[in-house]
């Protein structure tokens, strides 16, 4: 499309192209796979986010009425267990370190704010974070998680959760 100005007036007028004019053949066909491309990408990304526990890209029109909690232990190296109330240990506070309001206080019960498989997994690597960021606990082997949850008020279910074995050293 060309414009013009006119000099006179200062009005700005644009010339179209006639009625009848095509666009060339390679950019109608280049405009039609952009878009199958598209919609290709966006399907693979929806059907794809029902694997992930997090729902990334997955349609849910509604958040699960999913709620869970914990019971958190420390294993020791003879397998003695020892309860962790309120996550509070050796010096260490679940909820200062965690930091997440998210998964706070999970020995009460709690909203699975975005899925219960969500919230495991986020569990899961909150253990793994706390026995790798726990350097003054040298007496814990591992930390277990036993979480009892309410799918959608169905349940209750069980799963537990451990973080890897931690090297203790000589003790």
């Amino acid at each position: 499309m060309a414009t013009t100005a006119d000099a006179a007036s200062g009005a700005v007028t644009t010339e179209l192209p006639h009625p009848g004019a095509k666009r060339p053949l390679w950019r109608r066909r280049g405009a039609r796979w952009f878009a199958a491309a598209i919609v290709v990408v966006q399907l693979g990304l929806v059907a794809n986010g029902y694997r992930d526990p997090h729902n990334y890209f997955a349609f849910q029109p509604f958040n699960e009425s999913s709620t869970y909690a914990v019971e958190l232990v420390r294993v020791m190296p003879d397998g003695e267990r020892v309860a962790v109330p309120y996550g509070r240990w050796e010096g260490y506070d679940w909820d200062e370190l965690i930091g997440w309001r998210a998964l706070k206080g999970p020995w009460r019960q709690r909203h699975a704010f975005s899925g219960v498989d969500a919230v495991v997994d986020y569990l899961d690597h909150a253990l793994d974070w706390m026995a790798d960021n726990t350097p003054n606990d040298t007496r814990t082997l591992y930390l277990e998680a036993t979480v009892t949850y309410f799918r959608n008020a169905r349940g209750p279910y069980v799963t537990v959760i451990r973080s890897p074995e931690r090297e203790l050293g000589d003790l």
